[in-house]
């Protein structure tokens, strides 16, 4: 099945954080806090999902104070930090949605990922992925980790589901770009 037919399916879309949110690179504070960056075009992709009807979805290895508050601000519906199986926290989100694992995409970048990958219907990789992980996806982005590659899968998915132009018109519309939030 190719990658348009697989992205029809898809309800909701699953991230992981660090090498695809994020480029992977953890600055360390002297106080041991630590501080990632994310790309602003991944934030308004995963906006534009969301005006488009479909749902999001985080889970992560790493425990972080500031992904909550991004993920609030991005009205992310299911945020699962600090999880080593990513399998079993992707069934109870099916569950939670009556969703079944063709309806779901995920996109991440490492062999923590790989289960997940294996199992949804439309399985995506940051373009500096591991080669391994690259092997299971269906979709590998032009662009790294951090730089956009979720905004990419997600425009993969509304183009396929003919919600581009929609989405196109509905940011034409808005006065505030506090409407997005």
């Amino acid at each position: 099945m190719e990658n348009r037919e697989r992205a029809k399916k898809i309800k909701m879309i699953i991230m992981d954080v660090d090498g695809t949110l994020t480029d992977g690179k953890l600055f360390v504070l002297p106080d041991g806090e630590e501080l990632k960056s994310y790309h602003v075009r991944d934030g308004l992709g995963i906006l534009l999902a969301h005006l488009a009807g479909l749902k999001t979805g985080i889970i992560t290895g790493k425990t972080s104070k500031p992904l909550e508050i991004r993920a609030q601000k991005l009205k992310i519906m299911e945020l699962h930090q600090g999880i080593l199986d990513k399998m079993r926290v992707f069934e109870k989100i099916l569950d939670k949605h009556a969703l079944v694992p063709e309806e779901v995409a995920f996109i991440g970048d490492d062999l923590g990922d790989l289960e997940v990958l294996k199992s949804v219907g439309l399985a995506g990789a940051v373009a500096d992925a591991h080669p391994f992980v690259k092997k299971y996806c269906h979709f590998i982005s032009d662009y790294p980790g951090g730089g956009g590659a979720v905004r990419e899968f997600i425009e993969l998915i509304l183009k396929a589901q003919d919600k581009w132009s929609v989405i196109q018109e509905k940011v034409k519309s808005l006065t505030d770009v506090s409407d997005l939030t």
